[in-house]
């Protein structure tokens, strides 16, 4: 089974996480000295951002802010579906933003739309997929295929992403268990709200999405995430919008996310640093 990184911010202690967040300032804020947009006045930038890289973007920012005085508005959706604030819903409306930050293939299918700059993709990190359960209750197994195929034949309710991991389980590994069939009549899709926020509720006994979606959730126990076998590691990949009204500082947002200094806040979120590859 994939096991979460030793250093998650569940299980670290806080004066560990205070000192990476500290040390990533201070090495990004001596990198950035070099590397400012050439416009000495602060900037505007306007970023839309799914849930997987959220929580390493929510860390991140204040720091970038702080270094540069450029000011970030962020909005948030879906890196897929049809949902309302989904971000190919968003851009379909013809919302207008700086940079998209999504998986991997929902941006390049953004680039094919003529709605992301050709060239701009970078990658931020490689997230996974795990499960989780509502604290206090019982661990189901899902450390091997076949442990996790009972799983889901055995629970009463399960709730995925709409997103793109919710999509691999629904149309790919649910087939590929040979279970779709068992269990469509208590699998249901999360629209619109975290996977953790319904298996909180206790309207679903387990969920499955991002690690990085389901760890920051206290009121959730961490199961673990998928096996290698059945594992889809996805990019979360950052671009820069057609008719962005800041494109070098939206530029200059991506570099610093995509830092190596930002390493340690984008590991201690679950997600493996595409900067570490």
């Amino acid at each position: 089974m994939q096991t979460l990184p030793t250093t998650t911010a569940h299980t670290q202690p806080r004066r560990r996480v205070i000192g990476a967040l500290l040390g990533a300032a201070l090495s990004l804020g001596l990198a950035l000295g070099a590397a400012t947009p050439s416009s000495a006045q602060a900037a505007e930038i306007r970023v839309i951002t799914s849930g997987g890289f959220s929580a390493a973007y929510d860390q991140l920012i204040p720091l970038y802010e702080q270094a540069t005085g450029h000011k970030v508005v962020t909005a948030r959706g879906a890196s897929m579906g049809t949902a309302p604030d989904s971000i190919p819903s968003r851009f379909a409306r013809g919302e207008a933003f700086d940079i998209v930050i999504l998986a991997d293939s929902g941006l390049e299918a953004l680039i094919t739309q003529g709605k992301v700059q050709p060239g701009s993709r970078v990658d931020l990190a490689r997230s996974m997929i795990g499960m989780s359960v509502r604290k206090g209750t019982p661990k189901p197994d899902i450390s091997t295929v076949e442990a996790l195929k009972q799983t889901l034949l055995n629970a009463k309710s399960i709730a995925y992403s709409a997103s793109a991991s919710g999509i691999y389980l629904s149309t790919e590994l649910f087939q590929r268990l040979g279970v779709a069939e068992q269990i469509k009549d208590k699998a249901t899709k999360i629209y619109s709200e975290r996977v953790g926020t319904v298996v909180a509720r206790g309207d679903a006994e387990i969920g499955f999405q991002q690690v990085s979606e389901l760890l920051p959730f206290k009121e959730l126990d961490y199961v673990g995430a998928l096996p290698d076998e059945v594992q889809q590691r996805v990019f979360f990949s950052a671009g820069v919008a057609v008719g962005a009204q800041n494109p070098e500082a939206a530029r200059h947002l991506i570099r610093f996310l995509a830092a190596p200094a930002a390493a340690a806040i984008v590991r201690s979120t679950g997600m493996e640093p595409a900067a570490a590859r």
